[in-house]
């Protein structure tokens, strides 16, 4: 049974463990690659065997929160600034409004106010690891072809164009986990495609080596995306998400057992 709702403004797909009931949560942020919305997110790494709550969020301006029905006004933004206004200001919202829509959560599902899973894919990679370091009680966090670091992610959209000055260094410097890999402390499963973009492979590998409680999965054969395109609706589960998916699946039934 998937049961789908909006918290405090944030729209959300949850999947119940197989008995039903109170059961410790797993919090997730989806890609912007395939599947690019929670739903789309929630088919492609179901995580079926962990007994747990699955809650998918929906990142800003994605899925339910498209503006006009499309993603022009996010690849906009992207290309407006892709340092300030997407790498930090998409990720910055989704963490400001956890508080809020995790408070509706527990006030509507049996997930109770243990310590949570978070996982997060691409850019909800970043919004994962913000949470992760945001103070809330974590039991165990998990990524997926993450964006770990803003500056290639703005590399890439830019084209290597952007115009760095110092507060933009400063603040990719704020947003660098691999700088910031000491204050990971949690059991931290990276899960990394072994074709997926150079400069994310890279750092998946580096965070697993910096973080002290992090270990890394390589998957052959993936490339950045879960899903086939458009990755906007929930679709049969590609073999290669499936072995994303049983990776988490092992992770988090071994850490919130």
């Amino acid at each position: 049974m998937t049961i789908t709702g909006v918290a405090a403004g944030v729209p959300y797909t949850a999947l119940p463990p197989e008995h039903g009931g109170p059961a410790p949560l797993v919090l997730t942020w989806h890609m912007l690659d395939a599947p690019r919305t929670n739903a789309a997110f929630a088919a492609a790494l179901p995580m079926t065997g962990v007994p747990a709550w699955r809650v998918h969020l929906g990142l800003p301006m994605c899925g339910e929160r498209m503006v006009d029905g499309s993603m022009d006004a996010l690849i906009a933004l992207a290309r407006r600034d892709p340092l300030r206004e997407f790498a930090d200001g998409l990720t910055r919202q989704a963490v400001e409004e956890l508080p809020s829509a995790l408070a509706a959560l527990r006030a509507e599902l049996p997930v109770g106010d243990g310590p949570l899973g978070i996982v997060g894919g691409s850019l909800g990679g970043l919004v994962a690891l913000r949470a992760l370091t945001s103070g809330l009680p974590v039991a165990a966090g998990a990524l997926v072809n993450a964006c770990i670091r803003p500056r290639p992610l703005v590399d890439m959209v830019s084209e290597g164009n952007y115009p760095w000055d110092p507060a933009a260094e400063a603040l990719a410097d704020a947003l660098d986990f691999l700088r910031r890999g000491g204050e990971l402390t949690m059991p931290l499963l990276v899960v990394s495609g072994e074709l997926d973009d150079p400069p994310f492979r890279a750092d998946a590998v580096a965070l697993a080596d910096a973080a002290p409680h992090a270990e890394l999965v390589s998957v052959p054969g993936l490339a950045h995306p879960l899903a086939d395109e458009p990755g906007m609706a929930p679709a049969p589960q590609l073999p290669l998400a499936k072995r994303v998916d049983d990776a988490l699946t092992e992770w988090f039934t071994r850490h919130l057992s």
